[in-house]
């Protein structure tokens, strides 16, 4: 008994089924893979939908963030008159990193340039009241201080929370 052409003829068919599923798949192929794309473009858009209200949520909290921290704002809500220069500007230096620290979670929802001009402003707010602070005499009232840091303000060409609040709105256009 000769196997051979038994083993020539199962080979032959093996190899003429693979090249059948072969061709198969590839006719298919484009089938699947516009599926997948779909499928992928689906739940993007299910994702936006989830954290875009979340996004618009954090500028807000950002544009606030800056408003909170002008100091033109923020003297005005510690109500200054009653402290020393030494104890508004403690006061002050608190207000600016709590709040700070309430919003740093907010980065994950915005662009790094975003996050970049907050950081930006929460330093130079805090170049102001350090300078304003050394320019005090040794015991200043916080009238006086205030006084100082407002002069100061007065004194930038540019109105740095005005430039943030800017950047802000101009980063949150380029979402729509």
């Amino acid at each position: 008994m000769n196997l051979l052409p038994y083993f020539l003829d199962i080979l032959k068919y093996t190899i003429a089924g693979l090249g059948i599923v072969w061709i198969a798949f590839y006719l298919i192929k484009p089938y699947l893979d516009r599926d997948e794309k779909i499928q992928l473009l689906e739940f993007r858009k299910t994702i936006s939908n989830q954290t875009l209200p979340l996004r618009l949520q954090a500028y807000e909290r950002l544009v606030l963030f800056i408003e909170r921290v002008n100091p033109a704002n923020m003297l005005i809500r510690l109500n200054a008159p009653s402290y020393s220069a030494h104890e508004l500007y403690s006061l002050i230096v608190d207000e600016i990193r709590n709040e700070y620290q309430h919003n740093i979670t907010q980065q994950i929802y915005v662009s790094s340039r975003a996050w970049g001009v907050v950081k930006h402003v929460k330093e130079d707010t805090l170049g102001i009241i350090n300078n304003s602070i050394k320019g005090a005499p040794e015991n200043a009232t916080g009238l006086e201080l205030s006084k100082i840091i407002l002069g100061s303000l007065s004194q930038l060409e540019d109105n740095p929370y005005e430039i943030g609040a800017g950047m802000l709105r101009k980063d949150l256009e380029e979402l729509f």
